[in-house]
């Protein structure tokens, strides 16, 4: 199987932070230590950092919905992204707690500092998760990359209190799925001549970019494990996924990914959206949905402000009350991070998306993004740049 991958093994890890959110919020609750809680809904505007009295699921009325549980909630079957209600059914005596997003953007950035301080090459993966070039590290090829790994994670336990599993491998495919296998607090070291033994019995779906569709597809043809998407045929792949997919298939069932560790990456949209308490109307509704639908608009240009960017194709995403999503989006001749601009062209949007329907979700993305800078720049090139409200 060792043919199958480059002869000379790279060795780069995949780090995932333990139940992120939990974790971050049972070193502010020691006592929750061990039981079920769950992370969801939303912390009240200006309210304390510390809950006073701890609710239980079984309590909970509302439309939101799980951002994440500890593993002990995980056992009774709640998952990110399941309804509240649904996991009030599954686990009633578990503790609901609300999300805190700025706390743990905080640990986010004081677990990567201490990755950064042993390792020069990292990529930033969101919040919680990144990739590690071992083989930039003196010694890091040592053992696999174990003895670097288990480094890393003492560094991130000093400096948080919280918990890693990495995973290395030969590549990022790799890297990524050998995370997952000893979580949590583990590391697990995959080689080349171990694909057939710890990768193939795993079931399709563990693999990155194979979505519930391709995974109910590949079922419905008699594939369930990477093994046996190894075995198929390439020509039949690609009838059955076409050029690009099944051939990607192909590739990634024998664990080949030629993918490198990009240090910089620049995101090519940014977005703000919210779930409804209950459906709202476009008419009959319309006074709450327009002052949320501002909120949303105000709330974006402050996080591109923020962050330094402004985007020329702005869109709305609506979710109705039959869970169908739609999405309408308009693209400007300037690039903007102002939040008149962007209700004014978000609202045109919305006009041409359907309204019949009650609303449960309501989201607006700004994409084409470029630097402030950039943006000016090309600003002032415009002929009628002095009416524009760029910024």
């Amino acid at each position: 199987m060792g043919a199958e991958l480059p002869a000379v093994e790279r060795r780069i890890a995949h780090l995932d932070m333990d139940a992120f959110y939990a974790s971050v919020e049972l070193l502010r609750y020691p006592q929750l230590a061990g039981q079920p809680v769950v992370i969801g809904g939303r912390r009240r505007a200006g309210g304390e950092g510390h809950v006073r009295e701890f609710a239980r699921l079984a309590s909970y009325q509302g439309r939101g919905v799980v951002t994440t549980a500890t593993y002990a909630a995980r056992e009774f079957g709640v998952h990110s992204g399941m309804g509240l209600m649904q996991a009030a059914r599954a686990c009633p005596d578990a503790i609901l707690l609300p999300a805190d997003f700025d706390e743990y953007r905080r640990y986010s950035r004081l677990f990567k500092a201490a990755i950064a301080a042993i390792a020069p090459r990292v990529e930033d993966r969101g919040i919680d998760e990144v990739y590690i070039d071992f083989d930039a590290v003196a010694g890091g090829a040592e053992q696999g990359g174990r003895p670097l790994a288990l480094r890393i994670q003492r560094s991130i336990r000093e400096c948080t209190g919280l918990t890693c599993s990495i995973g290395v491998a030969p590549n990022k495919l790799l890297a990524k799925l050998a995370s997952e296998f000893d979580k949590p607090n583990g590391v697990t070291i995959i080689h080349a001549g171990d694909l057939a033994a710890r990768i193939w019995p795993l079931p399709c779906r563990k693999i990155n970019g194979v979505g519930p569709k391709a995974s109910a597809r590949l079922e419905q043809l008699g594939v369930r494990t990477i093994g046996e998407l190894a075995r198929c045929e390439p020509r039949w792949l690609i009838e059955q996924f076409g050029r690009h997919h099944g051939h990607w298939l192909h590739e990634v069932s024998w664990g080949r990914d030629t993918r490198d560790i990009s240090t910089h990456s620049e995101p090519v949209s940014m977005s703000c959206e919210t779930t409804f308490e209950r459906d709202l109307h476009a008419v009959r509704d319309r006074p709450e949905l327009s002052a949320v639908f501002t909120s949303l608009c105000e709330r974006l240009a402050a996080d591109l402000a923020r962050h330094g960017y402004a985007g020329r194709t702005i869109g709305v995403k609506l979710r109705y009350d039959n869970f169908r999503s739609v999405t309408r989006a308009q693209t400007l001749e300037f690039h903007t991070a102002d939040a008149a601009v962007i209700r004014r062209t978000a609202g045109q949007c919305l006009k041409r998306a359907p309204l019949d329907r009650r609303l449960r979700l309501l989201g607006v993305r700004v994409g084409s993004l470029v630097s402030a800078a950039e943006a000016q720049a090309r600003a002032r090139s415009l002929p009628d740049a002095t009416s524009l409200d760029l910024f």
